[in-house]
């Protein structure tokens, strides 16, 4: 099988409305949990996969004192590396930023999304059991009761990326 090259660059106002789109789409609505806190998904920069000249993936992030917090990714190509590339470049991105990590909360329910990124060197760090039926209760009534694979839905995983600095020869 022959796959493509990913080419990965930052989100541009062009890319912006398809983003929202497939944002909406994918995580239900332009909102999104994290820790207890409620996001607005259109504040975010992000970065845009390509291949052969398609869009093929998006990855969103913030960057706060020094972490860096992936909000969403979505690969519109399965199989061909645009999540991976998607995730090396956010980690370039918030190394040159000087963060020491690169994290992201999940839920119990998204085991496909535990073993990509811990097949990609993200460890788990934290669970935080009820937070979801937490953040259903006080922020977003709209987050479902029944996850993936028919996994109730309660609790936030937190993943991390220790980053360490590229040395200078």
């Amino acid at each position: 099988m022959v796959v493509a090259r990913v080419h990965i660059r930052p989100m541009t106002d062009e890319d912006r409305p398809w983003a929202l789109h497939l944002i909406e789409t994918s995580w239900g609505g332009l909102q999104m949990v994290s820790r207890g806190m409620l996001y607005d998904m259109r504040l975010f920069p992000g970065l845009v996969a390509w291949i052969r000249g398609k869009r093929a993936g998006l990855l969103t992030y913030r960057l706060d004192e020094g972490e860096c917090e992936v909000m969403s990714l979505n690969s519109v190509v399965e199989g061909a590396g645009v999540g991976t590339a998607l995730l090396r470049a956010v980690e370039d991105l918030a190394r040159a930023a000087g963060c020491r990590r690169v994290f992201l909360i999940t839920t119990n329910d998204n085991l496909n999304a535990l073993g990509f990124y811990q097949r990609r060197g993200y460890r788990l760090v934290a669970l935080r059991p009820g937070a979801v039926d937490e953040a259903r209760r006080r922020l977003k009534p709209s987050i479902p009761e029944e996850g993936l694979n028919g996994i109730p839905l309660h609790d936030e995983l937190e993943l991390e990326m220790p980053l360490r600095r590229s040395r200078r020869i």
